[in-house]
């Protein structure tokens, strides 16, 4: 569970496991957020993304290192 701790200026301040916090840029936390509020973080990977951009820097690599 993450819920709101409170806001320091331009982070949200996360608290879990009742102890941990953590920050987050404030603009992340959806618009009406208050101190208090549990929030829900999911978090993904965009495969395809990532792919292009290891292509990308595999290519790079092999350009600068050729034999």
């Amino acid at each position: 569970m993450y819920i709101i701790d409170r806001f320091e200026g331009d982070w949200a301040v996360v608290e879990y496991n009742k102890r941990m916090t953590f920050n987050l840029p404030r603009k992340l936390i959806p618009a009406g957020t208050r101190e208090g509020d549990i929030i829900i973080i999911s978090i993904n990977v965009d495969t395809s993304i990532t792919n292009k951009l290891r292509t990308k820097v595999n290519k790079m690599t092999s350009d600068i290192f050729k034999d």
